[in-house]
């Protein structure tokens, strides 16, 4: 199985104040046990650090160099993997963008979602039920009961 995580699951396991951080926690242990594959696509990972070291949106932001040490540190799991957009990535991205039509903050989702269809990556992990508009698309959230 493979799977991508999107920004706000890899915020919530660094953000020690977050109210699902240690649910963050408990399903990246679940991941170190499995055997799936995650794909981290570079949005999520830039989003990620200009997340975490924002002042203002964290209690505690994390300083650039501890941002990209969390990064370096996922990069180098075994099971993780690193996709971009490939040469029919704009055509990918209309396919899931215009039928909504998205528009917005939408827009990064479907940045996504056409990065998944693309990688052949069916499942996110996210809280954000906006993924749940994009065909082909299954979203869990790992902070859910």
């Amino acid at each position: 199985m493979t799977l991508t995580l999107d920004i706000n699951v890899l915020v919530a396991r660094t953000d020690v104040e977050n109210a699902h951080h240690a649910r963050a926690l408990k399903a990246f242990d679940e991941l170190l046990r499995g055997d799936e594959f995650v794909y981290l696509f570079w949005p999520v990972v830039v989003g990620y650090v200009r997340v975490v070291t924002r002042p203002g949106l964290l209690r505690a932001p994390l300083t650039l160099a501890a941002a990209l040490e969390n990064v370096d540190r996922l990069l180098q799991l075994p099971f993780v993997r690193v996709a971009a957009e490939a040469p029919d990535f704009w055509q990918r991205l209309r396919a899931v963008a215009e039928p909504l039509p998205a528009r917005g903050k939408l827009i990064h989702d479907a940045h996504l979602a056409a990065l998944m269809h693309q990688h052949a990556v069916p499942t996110i992990w996210t809280n954000d039920r906006d993924f749940r508009k994009f065909d082909g698309i299954h979203v869990v959230d790992p902070f859910a009961d």
